[in-house]
C-alpha cells in the first residue's frame, strides 16, 4: 500500500515523527508518495487548537491523524476522541509527553479502543511498535461501496418475518445499552464536515454494532450502516437485502425497492457475507461493541469493513467447533456472533456480555 503525508508533517513538532514513521514504513515494503491524493494511506498532522480533516479522493482510502495532546492524558477516550472524529481519521494518534526521551503514543480506534506506545524505552524499536499498531491499516482493503439494483420483489417493500426479526432484535441491543453514542457527531463536527461525512460514509451520525439474518442460500438482510439500531424500520433505508460481493469493484451487491434512495448497508458485510456463503447451516449473525470471557480472537486489530477483518473472523469461525453457534472476539473491538437465528443468538449469549472491550 502505497503512503502520504497531509498537513504540518514538515513542522518541528512533527518532522521527526514523520521522518521515523517513513524509514520504517518504508522498511516494511510500503512506497511512499509526496501527492497525497495517490496515496491509500494518508498520516494527517494538525495541531491540537485547529484539528484539519483531509479531503479523502476516495472512500477506498485510510487516514491516521497526528496530533500533540497536553500530558497528562488521564481520560484517553473522552480527552481524544473528538479529535479522531473531527480529523474524520480512520484512527487517531496523539503524542503526549511522558517520562521517557520521546513520547507517548496513544491510539485511539473508532470503536472506542485504546492502546500505548509508551517513550520509556527511548527510540529502539519505538517506530516498529508503532508500525504494529499501524500494520492493520497499512495492509487492508475497504469493502465499503454499494451496487445497488432496483429488483427487490414488491412483496418484499414492507419487509417480512426476517426483518421483523431483526427490528426486534435492535431493540433488544438497545435495552442492554449495547448501542452507546458518548460523542454525538453532531456536537463535535461542523454543518460543512458533517455534509462531508455523509457525503463520504453515507452516514449522519456514529453506531454500534449490526445484525443480518439469512433470506436464503445467497441473500441475507442486513441492518443499514449509521442508523440507530433501536429502530430498524423501513426495507432500503434501515434493513437492506445483500444479494451478492462484486470482487471487481469491491462493492455489496444489494437489492432495494426502486421507489427509494437507499442507505448504505452495514461495513460489515463483507465479513457477514463470507459467513452465509460458507456455512449454510448459520441463519443470523450479531455484532455488538461488548465481550465474552474465553473467547477466540483475531490476532491484528484490523479496520472494520476491511475483506482482512473478514478472512480473519471467517477462519476462527470456521475453526469453531459448531461453525453455526461461534462467537469470535474481534480484537479490541467486540464480538460477531453466529446462530441459527437472532432470537436463539439473543438465547445463548443472555447475561454473558460485557460492556467493555478489553484492548491489547
Amino acid at each position: 500500500m502505497d503512503f502520504s503525508f497531509a498537513g504540518q508533517h514538515q513542522e518541528s513538532r512533527f518532522a521527526w515523527f514523520a521522518n521515523g514513521l517513513k524509514q520504517v514504513m518504508e522498511e516494511n515494503g510500503h512506497a511512499f508518495v509526496e501527492d497525497a491524493d495517490e496515496a491509500e494511506l494518508v498520516v494527517n498532522f494538525f495541531p491540537r487548537d485547529r484539528p484539519r480533516w483531509y479531503r479523502r479522493r476516495a472512500q477506498a482510502v485510510f487516514v491516521t491523524g497526528v496530533s500533540e495532546l497536553e500530558p497528562p492524558l488521564e481520560e484517553p477516550i473522552p480527552q481524544g476522541y473528538p479529535y479522531l472524529v473531527r480529523s474524520l481519521s480512520n484512527l487517531f494518534i496523539a503524542l503526549v509527553k511522558g517520562d521517557g526521551e520521546v513520547p507517548d503514543v496513544h491510539f485511539l480506534t473508532p470503536e472506542q479502543g485504546h492502546y500505548v506506545v509508551d517513550g520509556n524505552d527511548g527510540r529502539d524499536g519505538y517506530f516498529r511498535r508503532i508500525y504494529s499498531r499501524i500494520e492493520p491499516l497499512a495492509t487492508s482493503q475497504l469493502v465499503i461501496d454499494n451496487v445497488f439494483h432496483t429488483d427487490l420483489p414488491e412483496e418484499l417493500w414492507e419487509g417480512d418475518e426476517l426483518t421483523d426479526q431483526i427490528s426486534r432484535a435492535g431493540a433488544k441491543l438497545d435495552a442492554l445499552e449495547l448501542l452507546p453514542a458518548p460523542f454525538p457527531i453532531e456536537e463535535i463536527l461542523s454543518q460543512r464536515e458533517l455534509k462531508h461525512v455523509k457525503k463520504l460514509y453515507g452516514i449522519g451520525g456514529l453506531s454500534y454494532g449490526n445484525i443480518s439474518a439469512r433470506k436464503d442460500e445467497t441473500q441475507f438482510w442486513m441492518s443499514a450502516s449509521g442508523v440507530d439500531k433501536s429502530k430498524l424500520r423501513d426495507v432500503g433505508r434501515d434493513i437492506l437485502l445483500v444479494k451478492g460481493y462484486d470482487s471487481d469493484k469491491r462493492a455489496m451487491v444489494l437489492s432495494v425497492p426502486p421507489h427509494i434512495e437507499p442507505r448504505r448497508v452495514s461495513v460489515d458485510a463483507i465479513e457477514h457475507w463470507m459467513i452465509y456463503r460458507e456455512h449454510p447451516e448459520v441463519g443470523a449473525i450479531l455484532h455488538v461493541h461488548a465481550w465474552m470471557d474465553g473467547v477466540p480472537s483475531t490476532e491484528f486489530n484490523y479496520p472494520c469493513g476491511t475483506y482482512e477483518l473478514g478472512e480473519a473472523v471467517a477462519e476462527i469461525v470456521r475453526e469453531a467447533p459448531d461453525p453455526a453457534r461461534a462467537v469470535v472476539g474481534l480484537r479490541n473491538h467486540g464480538l460477531t456472533i453466529t446462530g441459527a437465528s437472532l432470537d436463539e443468538i439473543f438465547e445463548r449469549i443472555e447475561g454473558r456480555l460485557q460492556q467493555g472491550v478489553p484492548m491489547t
